[in-house]
């Protein structure tokens, strides 16, 4: 196993908790959004904007596979990679998957007060956040729970999840 991907909801703490994990681990820390905005030369949020969503998506995932020729990496991903084509298995087939749960209160309350822009909470009040938080989260939970391992993302816990990584 030299290759961990962090699935999660947006607002979880993906890229976060992959940039600790691979310091402490002496890896290199890779985002899979950050990976797409580099290869195509436009941010994500203005690709959803100005294409569509199936599109990103299969573009997302071909960014996804271009990480098997890494070693030694921790791999964040975006918060819709695990739900889409054969992506959550091929990353449980070609690494560790560790899957970060939030709370949907929690979520709300990040993307409240977060400074990048999400495409797919842009332009909802919050009670229209809260909804869609609530319905989108358990349509995409059934995915994020095929990870080897999960762990709770608020006050993530890097020793616990090394000692679970260790353990895999």
């Amino acid at each position: 196993m030299n290759r961990i991907y962090i699935v999660g909801y947006m607002g979880a703490g993906k890229t976060t908790a992959a940039r600790r994990l691979a310091q402490r681990m002496g890896w290199e820390v890779v985002d899979t959004d950050a990976l797409f905005e580099e290869k195509y030369k436009i941010s994500v949020c203005d690709f959803f904007n100005k294409y569509d969503e199936p599109l990103y998506r299969k573009l997302e995932s071909e960014v996804l596979k271009e990480t098997e020729s890494l070693e030694n990496v921790v791999v964040s991903t975006g918060g819709g990679t695990a739900c889409y084509f054969d992506n959550m298995d091929w990353m449980n087939q070609h690494g560790l998957t560790v899957f970060l749960r939030i709370s949907p209160k929690a979520v709300v309350d990040r993307l409240l007060h977060a400074k990048r822009k999400r495409p797919l909470a842009e332009g909802k009040s919050e009670t229209e956040l809260t909804e869609f938080v609530n319905q989108h989260y358990t349509s995409r939970l059934p995915f994020y729970e095929q990870a080897k391992i999960t762990i709770k993302s608020e006050d993530l816990d890097l020793d616990n999840l090394l000692k679970l990584i260790e353990d895999e």
